[in-house]
């Protein structure tokens, strides 16, 4: 949002939209007041957020991220050590020859990827294809799940952004 040719006007513009959540997150107003759109797309999809105010929304996904590290996991599946098991080309040439299976991430650990894994966020790649899932990557993948799961709908409107 910033560079070296921002203007004042802009940085108003976000101070001022900060100062907006500051107060809507102090009243806890209700999601479907302070984000319309996100609230007419998931009517009736998901009553949890049609009953959910701003705080108390901030609040579980403040536990959730707690529960599971997410600071220190974040940190620590980029610093992992990668193990190779194969070539790049040799590992997407399974997957381009169907010799790959479908696993279910609680049981990727030590499984090599034939894919590229780039997490949103931060959309940094992960793994490339050949490479080994660690117990570090798994877990991160446990809480994308976990999370996905838990708050329905965040991820699409997090991806729009």
């Amino acid at each position: 949002m910033f560079t070296i040719g921002i203007t004042k006007g802009r940085w108003n513009t976000l101070l001022t939209a900060l100062q907006q959540f500051k107060d809507d997150y102090d009243k806890n107003q209700p999601i479907w007041r302070i984000l319309p759109e996100f609230a007419a797309a998931n009517h009736g999809k998901n009553v949890r957020y049609e009953r959910l105010g701003l705080r108390d929304l901030c609040q579980q996904i403040h536990e959730t991220y707690k529960s599971y590290d997410v600071a220190r996991l974040t940190t620590e599946m980029y610093l992992s050590d990668m193990q190779p098991a194969m070539k790049p080309s040799d590992a997407f040439a399974k997957m381009a020859h169907r010799e790959i299976d479908r696993v279910p991430i609680d049981q990727l650990e030590g499984r090599v990827t034939s894919i590229l894994l780039t997490p949103y966020p931060p959309g940094i790649p992960l793994l490339i294809p050949g490479e080994r899932f660690n117990k570090t990557i798994v877990d991160y993948l446990k809480f994308a799940r976990d999370f996905n799961e838990k708050f329905p709908a965040l991820k699409q409107m997090c991806t729009a952004w």
